[in-house]
């Protein structure tokens, strides 16, 4: 019997693994990836260089032992060129794998700005334990106090932020936009971020966009798009990540922003499945720890001949920015309703509801945070 194959090791990888195992010890497993297949907390990555953390060090379980304990095959340092979808079969860099049932947990790549200069290929991103590393060798280059220059001031740009400055570098933060977190927080909410972090030595640049970095000397020059220019010792971008749907787009799945699911994680063809960042699931694409692990628990259950369909609970998203706490629940895009906010000496408090007073986001900053697991229980998930 053809095994259950999974392609990806990131957390969605690794949980319907271990969900697998919960329900069956003998189904045989196989596991693809391109790294190492190490398990550890993606989130981590952006707050670890404050602790002084290694990449090693953000390994909780190497990726031989995490085998050995769920009792799969393991295909590290592997990458899968094709999918055969009529054959069952997949043509990877060690040769053909047939599946019984294929999941993609493909995760997402960094989106790449088209930068201008001789230096844009030096601009560096965070997405896996590579690319910390890769990161932190570079950080290690740095001199105390150096300065860091981060594209992005979303969610991930803003965790970098803080962690860096905490971590003893001058950073500067670059946006096109007027207010930290703009997609996620009302304005007041987001611009609440804005003082505390810079007390701890963020230097905020918004309505401005990085049009090319060079090299100076030792040095980076970014050339701003009001003719301005500005020296980082490091560039980091972190404006946002792109589901991966390359693989699936040329075996002719269906695509749209991620790779499209329905509600039991079933794409287009019947024996594959696709969750987390890749996925795009009943129209939304759900890029967090919470929709992973609810996607996952559901999909083991549906490849154990136990359709079962995913349901999203009320999930609050932390931003890991100590120096000013926050916390958001987003309303639907389509939802209708005002924002009513509440500000105080010590945080915002922003609830999101309908006509009817149904609460259907919120976002919290500072000493509000506290208030968000009590606000989730209110909130009314589409």
């Amino acid at each position: 019997m053809s095994p259950i194959v999974v392609i990806g090791s990131g957390l969605a990888g690794w949980t319907v693994v271990r969900e697998l195992r919960k329900l069956t010890k003998e189904a045989p497993i196989v596991l693809i990836c391109a790294d190492a297949g190490d398990f550890y907390s993606k989130p981590m990555l952006s707050n670890a260089l404050a602790q002084n953390k290694t990449a090693a060090q953000l390994v909780t379980t190497p990726a031989a032992k995490m085998a050995e304990q769920l009792g799969i095959t393991l295909l590290p340092r592997t990458r899968v060129e094709a999918i055969d979808r009529e054959r069952k079969r997949l043509i990877t860099s060690a040769g053909e794998q047939s599946y019984s049932a294929l999941v993609l947990a493909l995760g997402a790549d960094p989106i790449r700005l088209p930068l201008g200069g001789d230096a844009a290929e030096d601009v560096l991103s965070v997405n896996d334990l590579d690319d910390y590393a890769r990161f932190r060798r570079a950080v290690a280059g740095i001199a105390s106090k150096g300065r860091i220059a981060i594209i992005g001031a979303g969610l991930i740009g803003c965790e970098f932020a803080n962690d860096l400055a905490v971590a003893g570098y001058a950073i500067s933060v670059y946006d096109p936009t007027t207010y930290p977190l703009s997609s996620l927080l009302p304005e007041a909410a987001g611009r609440s971020l804005m003082a505390p972090l810079a007390a701890v030595g963020v230097d905020w640049h918004f309505g401005r966009s990085v049009r090319a970095v060079d090299h100076q000397g030792t040095a980076f020059q970014l050339s701003l798009d009001n003719g301005t220019t500005q020296l980082a010792d490091l560039v980091l971008s972190a404006v946002g990540l792109r589901p991966r749907t390359a693989l699936a787009k040329t075996a002719g799945l269906e695509v749209n922003r991620g790779i499209v699911t329905d509600a039991h994680l079933r794409t287009s063809d019947p024996a594959i499945y696709a969750l987390g960042d890749c996925a795009e699931t009943s129209g939304a694409v759900r890029p967090y720890v919470l929709p992973i692990m609810h996607s996952a628990r559901a999909l083991a259950r549906t490849l154990m001949s136990d359709p079962t369909a995913v349901a999203f609970p009320a999930m609050p998203v932390v931003v890991k920015t100590p120096a000013r706490p926050t916390a958001v629940a987003m309303a639907a895009k389509d939802a209708q309703g005002v924002w009513e906010i509440i500000e105080s000496e010590t945080g915002i408090k922003a609830t999101f509801s309908d006509a009817n007073g149904k609460l259907l986001g919120f976002a919290l900053t500072g000493s509000h945070t506290d208030e968000r697991m009590a606000l989730a229980k209110l909130l009314v998930v589409a």
